[in-house]
Order: structure tokens, then C-alpha cells, then sequence
């Protein structure tokens, strides 16, 4: 199945015409229109009547992005400049020309990033001699590559209400959807699409534009020695050979007094360098997995994508769990938990922003950081930051911290108990906070690796009492939403809740996402109370 583009609101699958909402004219869905029906439950509770909008997010490979080309040897790269030093002004002009027309209306600032990527290898040249901006372009465009960043997928989405609510009309609201999109070599990184959500919970989606832009990398983030540390001795990295390149550095340093602090250490102690260097490897990639990015105001939602950017995430970004956080003086922040993986280890990161312009990277850290799918509450409970976690891939827990970036502690929750969540069971986003309690929406994974959705209810005040929990699924994948890259499964990483009715973007067997709608009290009225 192959996206295309659309110049409606939304895309629409009308192949499952006969179980979705319809879309009204104007590419929106009304989430009033009866969808799905469910086989009867218990006789005291009625299983909640869940509404497909019919809004269905696809991958499109005409969406890429630009960005930097690396052989595979330094050799080769300089190589490559030499021959592009040996043509002619003449030559050099048409080339560059020729690689313009085709590319400069593909991307935005492909000049700028044609002489960027000419100045990272600039080192590479053989003399210092002045050359001309077009021969510089030329090189910097054989060093650079489109990636068609949704190619494969466009899945696991997470929802959360737009920083900016100005210019609405009275009972509407913007949302942000973050997606996971996976494309060449199933690198996989965070894109965003916006919409919005009115009376009767009407869902519109704005269109995404042509262009996908990376966002530039901030060098000078700060990082403070002590936490520095810690973490350092989370990772057996610690130690005299560590301690020896820390005690060069103040309280709070760059990435950029780091690298020249372990350049000065491992020169003075060349008898050594081969014992120092896996530590002093070790601290550089810790360093590239803390780090901010920011964008442009003039980007819009849809053409920022937050790429692979560090040494830990070389195989991809997965799974950001955004929620919308309070913070004790009513100041609100964004963060999103997610999984960086560089082809053999996982490490759970986190992300914080104000404004989805610009956002901190940073590890997440502490002996219980580990696995997937960690889920932030919205705001403290208790005075502390409280997450939920399913540390042995198979059970959820509840951790609570003092500090946002470091967890020590974990209590067991919630268990596979029904049919359909027998293999394991895990959460679907950060807890929604209603008057009965902590809403968590979960999947849980039957016969033959079947996926499906759930919800369970927390005490508010004590989030490790679960109050309530379905008994049935609460959405299944149908005849439309079974077959993709991963075969049965629908998969979300946060809904919403607007006007009490509680929505759902979910992904749809790996390959694309949707929507879909239900009443909050049906939810919470079918729910077996413990």
C-alpha cells in the first residue's frame, strides 16, 4: 500500500467503509458516527462502544529529507575532492547547476546545506587554496543524500494538546500527533502532524506540506560533571582513567572542552592511550546522546523531524510517549520517553521542550532504566515525578523519583490477568488524569502475537492501587487494520481527552495510523472495580 499525496484535509481510507465513521465533506470525521459494534459483556456492564474516525495517517516516500552522505573511508572522501578539484570552472558551473534544477525545490536551504557539509570536510583538502562558492557547493552536494524518512511506516502515535490555542473558535482545540516513521534500513525517528478537535469531537487534520527539514544541532549544551559521573558509574565507565579526564573539566562543560580535555589527557599519557581510550570513547558517546536541536519558527509542525543524532540512537529513535506536563508553579513543559537503539543495545532516552521549536535530549538514568515503554505522568504526584515502566517485558510498574533523569526504585502494578493480554502487557502512554483517576490505556498481547487495547484505573492519590480495569478488549485490530508490516496488531503511545470523550490515535499492524473515539464514562462505567 503506497500513500499519495492529497490535497484534502486528511487522508482517507474508504476501504473499510463498512466499519469506520464516515468522513464528513470537508475531510473531517464526527466522532459521533456509529462505528464498530461489540459482541455483549457481562450483563451489569456494557462493553464501551469505540468509533473509528476513518482519518488514516499513511507513510508517503515523497517525503524526505536531506542529509549528510559519509563513505566509508577517509581515503575515499578525499579521493572524492580531488576530483572535483580537477574540473574546470566550467565544468563546475554546470554541475552544479544541473544538481540545483533537480534538487533546490525538494528541500529548503540547499545552498546553505551544500556549503555546511563542504566546511565538515574541508580538512580533507590538500591545500588551503581559495576556491569559488559553486566548487564548494559541488563537494558539499557529494557528501550529502535525500532519506525517505516514512518510506516503510508511519505508526505508534502520541497525542498531546498544541502549545498554541490562539485564533480558535469556541470549543476547539490543537492537538500535535507525534508519529514514529521508519524508512530505508528501518531507521526509524519522530515526526509530527497537527490537527483539530471541535464540538462533538470533530477531528481534523491539517494537511502536511511537501518539505521535511532536520533540525540544526545546538553544539554548546551544558553538562553538569556531577550527574556527569553518575552516570559514567551507571555504565562501568568510571574509574582513575575517567576521573583523570573529569578532574580537567569545571562544574559544567561542553561537548567541545570535553573532546579537547580528552585530546590533552590522552597525549599526555601515550603509554596508556590504549588502556584510556575505551573510557575516554565511552564519555564521547555519552556526551553525543545529551543534546539539544531546535527549528525554525518559519517550519511548520509537519516539517520537523527529529533525526538520529547520537552515537546510541545510530539505529533509530522509537516509541515517544509525549505528555503534557504541569509543572507545581502551573508552568507547562512537554517531555516525551522514547528508545534509542544502535543496533544491539536499547537505551530509554527522554526529550523536554516548551514549544516544539526547541528540545533538550537527554538519557534517561538510574538501575531501573531499563527495557521499554516508559510512560510519564503529567505532573508530580506526591511531590515526586511518577512514571510508569515494564522493566522485564511483561508486567507494568510504577517508579517515583526526585529527579526527573534518575530512577532507583520500582514496584510491581499491574500483571497479564485476561486472554488477550496473556503474553505480556504493557501501557499505551502517559495515565490520563480524570475525576475517577489515573486513566491508562494498555495493550496487551494474546494467541498468536494479537495486540490489542485496554485501560485500567489508579487510586489519584496512590497510583499503585489499580481501582479499575476492562475485562474486554477495548479495541482489536479488524479486517482493515490486520495486515501490515507487523500482522494483528493496533498500538498506541497516548490519547486525549476532550469534551469526555476519550481519543485514541492508534498505529494499525506497524504500517500507518488512525483515530478512533470513545465515551471517557462508558470507559470508566465498564470497567470491574477492584
Amino acid at each position: 500500500m503506497e500513500a499519495s499525496e492529497s490535497s484534502s484535509a486528511v487522508e482517507i481510507d474508504r476501504t473499510a467503509a463498512h466499519d469506520v465513521s464516515t468522513p464528513s465533506v470537508d475531510g473531517a470525521a464526527v466522532c459521533a458516527t456509529p462505528g464498530e459494534t461489540k459482541s455483549p459483556g457481562p450483563a451489569s456492564r456494557r462493553p464501551p462502544n469505540v468509533r473509528r474516525t476513518g482519518i488514516v495517517l499513511k507513510p508517503s516516500n515523497s517525503r524526505v529529507v536531506i542529509r549528510p552522505f559519509d563513505p566509508t573511508s577517509e581515503a575515499r572522501v578525499e579521493r572524492i575532492i580531488a576530483r572535483v578539484m580537477a574540473l574546470s570552472d566550467a565544468e563546475v558551473d554546470a554541475m552544479i547547476g544541473d544538481v540545483m534544477r533537480e534538487f533546490y525545490n525538494r528541500h529548503q536551504r540547499t545552498r546553505d546545506f551544500f556549503l555546511h557539509r563542504f566546511e565538515q570536510v574541508r580538512r580533507f583538502m590538500l591545500t588551503d587554496r581559495p576556491i569559488g562558492e559553486n566548487r564548494r557547493m559541488l563537494i558539499g552536494s557529494y557528501f550529502t543524500q535525500e532519506y525517505s524518512l516514512e518510506s516503510a511506516a508511519l505508526f505508534n502515535p502520541s497525542m498531546v494538546w498544541h502549545p498554541d490555542q490562539s485564533g480558535l473558535e469556541p470549543g476547539t482545540r490543537r492537538f500535535v500527533v507525534s508519529l514514529r516513521a521508519t524508512g530505508e534500513g528501518h531507521i526509524s525517528s519522530i515526526t509530527f502532524r497537527s490537527g483539530t478537535v471541535g464540538p462533538n469531537c470533530r477531528i481534523r487534520m491539517d494537511e502536511p506540506t511537501r518539505f521535511v527539514a532536520a533540525p540544526e544541532l545546538v553544539p554548546n549544551t551544558l553538562y553538569d560533571k556531577r550527574l556527569f559521573h553518575r552516570k559514567l558509574a551507571e555504565l562501568g565507565a568510571e574509574g582513575p582513567n575517567a576521573g583523570q579526564i573529569l578532574d580537567g573539566l569545571e562544574a559544567q562543560f561542553t561537548l567541545e572542552e570535553l573532546e579537547a580535555t580528552i585530546n590533552r589527557v590522552l597525549q599526555q599519557s601515550r603509554p596508556r592511550h590504549h588502556e584510556m581510550q575505551p573510557t575516554a570513547q565511552a564519555m564521547l558517546t555519552l556526551a553525543r546522546a545529551n543534546y539539544e536541536i531546535r527549528y525554525s519558527p518559519e517550519q511548520s509542525v509537519s516539517e520537523r523531524i527529529i533525526f538520529p543524532s547520537s552515537p546510541t540512537e545510530s539505529n533509530g529513535i522509537e516509541d515517544a510517549r509525549f505528555v503534557q506536563f504541569v509543572e507545581e508553579d502551573g508552568s507547562i513543559s512537554y517531555y516525551a520517553t522514547y528508545t534509542a537503539f544502535d543496533g544491539k543495545v536499547i537505551l530509554p532516552q527522554i526529550l523536554e521542550t516548551d514549544d516544539f521549536l526547541r528540545f533538550r535530549i537527554s538519557t534517561l538514568n538510574g538501575p531501573e532504566v531499563r527495557n521499554k515503554g516508559f510512560a510519564l505522568f503529567p505532573r508530580k504526584v506526591r511531590g515526586l515525578y511518577a512514571m510508569l515502566s515494564r522493566q522485564d517485558n511483561e508486567n507494568i510498574y510504577l517508579m517515583y523519583s526526585d529527579m526527573l533523569h534518575f530512577w532507583y526504585t520500582k514496584e510491581l502494578i499491574a500483571k497479564p490477568t485476561y486472554s488477550w493480554e496473556y503474553v505480556q502487557l504493557g501501557n499505551c502512554g502517559s495515565p490520563i488524569e480524570t475525576e475517577a483517576g489515573w486513566l491508562v490505556l494498555t495493550h496487551g498481547v494474546g494467541p498468536m502475537r494479537k495486540y490489542a487495547l485496554g485501560a485500567f484505573l489508579l487510586d489519584l492519590d496512590d497510583p499503585s492501587r489499580v481501582i479499575g480495569r476492562l475485562d474486554v478488549p477495548l479495541l482489536q485490530p479488524d479486517a482493515n487494520e490486520r495486515e501490515g508490516y507487523v500482522p494483528n496488531v493496533v498500538y498506541s503511545c497516548g490519547g486525549l481527552v476532550h469534551e469526555r470523550q476519550l481519543i485514541i490515535p492508534y498505529a494499525m499492524s506497524d504500517y500507518a495510523s488512525t483515530f478512533a473515539t470513545v465515551s471517557l464514562d462508558e470507559v470508566l462505567e465498564a470497567m470491574v472495580r477492584a
